[in-house]
């Protein structure tokens, strides 16, 4: 059975599903392989529960129901470029190193105010949640907002010849996954496929000419582009206003000026919310709608996230770190008022022979906070800060038997780190 004829039954299914424990009645399940699974062996499971049918690519499970193809994972592949293209809307691609979860979140609250806006659920921003965003769009939608990450050269490219992205944010290019990239260089170069295929396919960048890197980019590959600063060939001012917890922004546009109150924590966001700014005066929303947007957009995800837990505020940011990340949201963290701080560190993964140069650099930025009010949580962490007065934790259980014992009250506290540190687990005790 050929692509065409998987998604003639696409069409008339409940959708796709990887996942044989979870699967729905008529839904279409994909038997993937992973390192340590084969989807293969669930395909009789999924068919019991009342899958519409089973893609396999191992004739060993062949069975009534089946739909046997060379390779599962690249029949998602093609069946999410088809539907793309009988979708065939106007897409927006975003990736970078910081922000683009934040960023997509806010462009598709902001696109949403006038469009029927389909994009990327939490962080399915990889080669298997790309094609299975696409794959989710409903038929009526008229504007995809695709996120896509990448650890490894080429994967952006990969990407975007699924998702066909007829514009492109690159939010920032910093140091992050250089063991997968092999340098900053690897990282530049992977993250700046997205605009050679722009370049490529005559579609626009939309970017930071603040950033110089990025304006390189932009100028060296000749992409048809919108700066952030001259959306529509009009000026737009966004600066950050003197505000405690939460981010408070004044845009100045077409001579009338704007004030957003919004529910992000730190000054790093407001590259984010210009991004969201930009893409809504691209898309033609109103500024007054852009605005009611950003104002309603509620962070999840533990992404610049504020709790309350009744003795603390924290702020939660440990979905992942690196350093560019770590710095800005402590030196947000510092311009807090009052006294009652503390910050919760875990390590940053994935930084290669970089590694223990960037922790140093963390262990500086915090060195205006008082030694007993840091926890740092990590291996990297405790070579590097081994001979300091700050106190130091193997493993996030650790750190929570002594905080269950040791009760803070009245703290604002930041807690910020890798997600494979798992430093979530510790909101509770707070």
């Amino acid at each position: 059975m050929n692509t065409d004829q998987i998604y003639s039954l696409f069409k008339n299914s409940a959708g796709i599903n990887t996942d044989s424990r979870s699967i729905k009645k008529n839904e279409i399940f994909f038997a993937l392989r992973g390192d340590k699974y084969d989807g293969n062996k669930y395909a009789a499971e999924a068919l019991a529960k009342g899958a519409l049918c089973a893609v396999i690519d191992d004739p060993a499970f062949e069975t009534d129901g089946t739909i046997l193809v060379d390779d599962t994972f690249l029949e998602l592949q093609a069946l999410a470029l088809r539907h793309r293209k009988v979708l065939n809307v106007p897409t927006l691609g975003i990736t970078g190193t910081n922000g683009k979860t934040t960023t997509k979140e806010l462009i598709a609250s902001v696109l949403s105010k006038k469009k029927k806006t389909h994009f990327t659920k939490g962080n399915l921003n990889n080669h298997i949640g790309v094609p299975l965003t696409i794959l989710s769009a409903p038929a009526d939608t008229e504007m995809l907002v695709m996120e896509m990450g990448a650890s490894h050269i080429g994967e952006i490219r990969l990407h975007c010849n699924i998702v066909r992205p007829n514009y492109g944010i690159i939010t920032n290019i910093g140091a992050a996954h250089i063991e997968g990239f092999g340098s900053f260089e690897g990282v530049i170069r992977a993250k700046t496929e997205l605009y050679e295929y722009l370049q490529r396919t005559n579609g626009v960048a939309i970017y930071n000419d603040s950033n110089p890197l990025l304006t390189e980019k932009i100028f060296h590959l000749a992409v048809k582009a919108i700066p952030y600063s001259h959306p529509n060939g009009t000026e737009l001012n966004v600066e950050c206003l003197e505000s405690d917890l939460f981010l408070k922004i004044k845009t100045v546009y077409k001579n009338k000026e704007y004030i957003m109150n919004t529910n992000l924590f730190g000054y790093h966001n407001i590259e984010n919310i210009k991004a969201a700014i930009v893409a809504g005066l691209v898309f033609d929303i109103p500024m007054e709608e852009i605005v009611s947007a950003v104002e309603e957009y509620k962070p999840e995800n533990n992404r610049s996230q504020i709790k309350t837990t009744g003795r603390n505020v924290l702020i939660c940011d440990s979905y992942n770190a690196n350093p560019t990340s770590m710095t800005m949201a402590i030196r947000s963290f510092l311009k807090l008022n009052g006294d009652k701080k503390a910050v919760v560190l875990g390590d940053m993964l994935e930084l290669s022979e970089k590694s223990e140069q960037e922790h140093f650099k963390i262990l500086q930025e915090i060195s205006s906070i008082k030694p007993e009010n840091v926890f740092l949580v990590g291996q990297i962490f405790g070579r590097i800060a081994a001979n300091t007065d700050y106190t130091l934790f193997e493993d996030v259980k650790i750190l929570r038997d002594y905080l269950i014992n040791r009760e803070l009250n009245g703290f604002t506290i930041l807690i910020k780190g890798s997600r494979g540190i798992g430093l979530e687990k510790l909101y509770d005790v707070f």
